[in-house]
């Protein structure tokens, strides 16, 4: 009996234990160092770091307008690129449940632009905005390619959205298909037997079972889109004239560029309760409305 219990623990430790450990050192360690050094005025850089207590909190919400601003814009960004990725991720699912000819082949081309990092997917749209819209526009006259998509605040942010929805809507279609395909079809047969037309069967029947598909949707665009960083680096670089930088963005250059490690932690760590507190709302308030098949 003993020496099973002790097989289990080894066992155990075998096989937790790496992750544990890797989990301590690259997540809970630097995230209490950042709680540490939020409250100090180091440079990243000095061995000498002096404490300032809460002077780098007071200085954010009173002085600091920059880290204000790219907190509206990334809550504008959120809320926008939330609706739209995933009404169309959804849309793309519904379309391609259906009986579609090479529906397969539609999937993942949907899907891929997922796969490609946000660095070079930045870099590319960044030449189709400037360059390719250019083109067609000179071709057929159309206004809409004109526009100086990265010369203003307003047509910068259309464009990062355009790029976001592009990027993700792909893996929210997967998840959403995959909710879709698990509704029993007796439900639906149901019904349609007692009358039930197409737009009742999506309201009444398919979303009110897919919402925990829902649920961890909502979940995952909050998240990309609050912590939207490599996109918005590699397209914009937060222009023009910071009117479209996110809150990542101007973590990284407060801390790594203008070298104010201590203001920037504390950015971060506002950052993070800030995000942690509107994740737990959006996954309490979509929970309660899941029903059980």
């Amino acid at each position: 009996m003993i020496r099973n219990k002790r097989s289990q623990l080894l066992q155990q430790y075998l096989y937790v234990g790496p992750t544990a450990l890797f989990f301590l050192c690259m997540v809970l360690v630097p995230f209490f160092l950042g709680i540490y050094y939020s409250f100090t005025s180091w440079n990243g850089i000095s061995s000498h770091v002096g404490w300032n207590g809460i002077q780098n909190y007071v200085h954010i919400f009173t002085r600091d307008y920059s880290f204000l601003n790219a907190f509206w814009f990334t809550a504008k960004f959120t809320v926008v690129a939330l609706l739209l990725t995933n009404l169309l991720g959804f849309a793309l699912a519904y379309i391609l449940t259906r009986r579609l000819f090479a529906r397969n082949t539609l999937r993942a081309v949907f899907f891929i632009p997922h796969v490609i990092g946000g660095l070079l997917l930045g870099f590319i749209w960044q030449f189709i905005f400037v360059q390719g819209f250019s083109s067609i526009g000179e071709l057929t006259g159309w206004s809409f390619f004109t526009l100086p998509w990265l010369g203003t605040g307003t047509t910068a942010f259309w464009a990062i959205v355009i790029v976001f929805v592009w990027q993700n809507a792909g893996y929210l279609m997967v998840i959403y298909i995959s909710a879709i395909n698990n509704v029993p079809s007796s439900l639906i047969e149901a019904a349609k037997v007692d009358g039930a037309g197409r737009s009742q069967l999506l309201r009444k029947v398919i979303i009110p079972l897919i919402m925990p598909a829902v649920t961890v949707c909502l979940f995952l665009t909050i998240s990309w889109s609050f912590k939207l960083f490599d996109l918005n680096l590699s397209l914009t670089e937060g222009g023009p004239f910071k009117s479209t930088q996110t809150v990542s963005l101007n973590i990284y250059e407060e801390a790594f560029t203008i070298s104010r490690f201590g203001l920037g932690s504390a950015k971060a760590m506002i950052f993070f309760i800030i995000v942690a507190i509107i994740s737990l709302l959006q996954v309490r308030a979509t929970k309660k409305k899941e029903v059980e098949m």
